[in-house]
């Protein structure tokens, strides 16, 4: 999962201040007699709500889901044997379960393949690091590469340096990830990552090494997406894990030199063909507008991609399944795409609209689950102030679940960010990040890590929320084009 999936919240603002109980007075004060209408005409609605929550926290049918993806499949690399093989089990389970309308557009993906990494501190200490190629890196020359390691926090700082510091050096970025439950630490530190290889290779560096975009204190190393600028040249990037940072650091306050080798043997492959994976339960007066539930098939080669994000295409297919079983019937289409290669360029999300053309007109609502197994701690959003009763419906049947109501201002998952672009409204359940970013991107992303009780309290809300979307009186109004950033 990408920094995008944590965008930083804007200011706050008349619609929907941050604080939970001043945002739901704000919004109510603001909105017209038709909002009160749409509010009323939801009533009806709050009985089956509450039957399908209850139903949801007895199943056990998400946690089957991602046990069934992690042991039969495994890691689902883009380009990989893994990667097919998810496809073929996310059609298997889906048609399993009654989806209907099941297809798998073609989605071109590249291929990267890691092959092997190593980091050794040369002097003044001599000892070597577990180490990982960050995703997408360039390989070295068989040797590897040596050179003396000039230390920054972050881009910022390493730009505030004097012409020609790093020239001919090893950039090292030392800025930690903060433990956050919203994940805005890993939104703020992940630049060091994705941009860094590149700002350090503008002003001359050989290559970087990053402190692991992490919160854990295991001695595993977390790997990643980098963005290569064309402009520069590409340089090798690795990163280690928080424990040998630290090592690292105390190696440098010494004052005294420190030169590393590190050997790199990625290399990248032609692209290959996969696949998004889509699949329905039609709706019934209102079939031809659509309430879509998305999760990113792929994982990291590392782990088993238990939490990032099997969970969430768990919580995706169990709620979808759920929320077509209440009765009334969902007057919408309930939608699930599992889109393919989130984390190594977003394949799968750029695609799904393209295909789609003008239907993207008929997308209702999308919401996404990206950040684990959760449990869901916030319920926010991305609409027209005219639809916010359907968020405070919403939460008033989910709220004794712990979710606490969040605001209007909510960061968009990175899947379905090109939805919101062509103005899809969004509804955002997000999943307690506290600690995902200990195990995120490493090979500790395995099935131990998520919690029965947490995925069906997610899955619970997930399904009240598409339910609730798909019976709404009305369409909800169409969001204008984000500011350009």
């Amino acid at each position: 999962m990408p920094q995008s999936a944590f965008p930083q919240a804007s200011p706050m603002s008349v619609i929907a201040p941050r604080r939970p109980l001043l945002a739901a007075l704000c919004a109510l004060l603001t909105l017209s007699a038709g909002g009160d209408a749409v509010a009323a005409d939801l009533a009806p609605d709050s009985a089956a709500a509450t039957r399908l929550m209850q139903a949801a926290l007895q199943s056990g049918e998400a946690y089957a889901l991602v046990s069934s993806l992690t042991t039969e499949v495994g890691p689902r690399f883009a380009g990989t044997p893994g990667d097919k093989a998810g496809v073929d089990w996310a059609v298997r389970n889906l048609r399993r379960m009654g989806f209907s309308n099941l297809r798998t557009p073609e989605v071109f993906v590249p291929r990267w393949v890691r092959g092997s990494a190593s980091f050794s501190v040369l002097e003044p200490f001599a000892q070597s690091m577990p180490a990982v190629a960050i995703g997408g890196s360039v390989g070295t020359a068989d040797t590897g590469l040596t050179g003396e390691i000039v230390a920054v926090k972050d881009i910022d700082a390493l730009r505030a340096l004097p012409a020609g510091a790093v020239s001919g050096k090893i950039v090292y970025f030392s800025g930690r990830t903060e433990r956050t439950r919203d994940g805005s630490g890993y939104g703020r530190a992940v630049r060091s990552r994705t941009e860094g290889p590149s700002a350090a290779s503008a002003l001359g560096a050989t290559g970087i090494v990053i402190r692991s975009i992490s919160t854990s204190s295991n001695r595993l190393p977390h790997t990643g997406t980098l963005v290569y600028n064309i402009a520069q040249p590409r340089i090798p990037a690795v990163a280690i894990s928080n424990p040998d940072a630290d090592a690292l650091e105390r190696q440098l306050a010494t004052g005294k030199k420190v030169s590393v080798n590190m050997v790199v043997t990625a290399r990248d492959l032609p692209q290959v063909r996969s696949a998004n994976v889509i699949a329905e339960f039609p709706g019934t007066d209102l079939a031809n507008e659509i309430v879509l539930i998305g999760a990113h098939l792929d994982s990291w080669d590392l782990g088993t991609g238990a939490l990032d994000d099997g969970a969430g295409v768990a919580i995706a297919m169990a709620a979808a399944k759920l929320a077509s079983q209440a009765e009334p019937r969902p007057r919408r289409t309930i939608r699930v795409v599992l889109f393919a290669n989130e984390e190594f360029g977003l394949s799968g999300a750029a695609r799904y609209p393209a295909d789609e053309g003008n239907a993207v007109e008929r997308h209702a609502i999308a919401m996404e689950a990206d950040t684990g197994a959760g449990p869901v701690f916030r319920l926010g959003s991305k609409m027209s102030a005219i639809d916010w009763p359907l968020i405070l419906k919403i939460h008033g049947i989910v709220a004794p679940l712990g979710v606490e109501l969040g605001d209007n201002e909510t960061g968009v998952g990175a899947d379905i960010q090109p939805l919101r672009r062509q103005g899809v409204p969004i509804i955002s359940p997000q999943l307690d990040a506290s600690l995902y970013f200990d195990v995120h991107h490493t090979a500790n992303d395995t099935l131990d890590k998520v919690d029965p009780n947490h995925i069906r309290q997610s899955t619970a809300v997930f399904a009240v929320s598409a339910y609730l979307a798909a019976m709404a009186p009305k369409m909800p109004q169409r969001l204008p084009p984000p500011p350009p950033r």
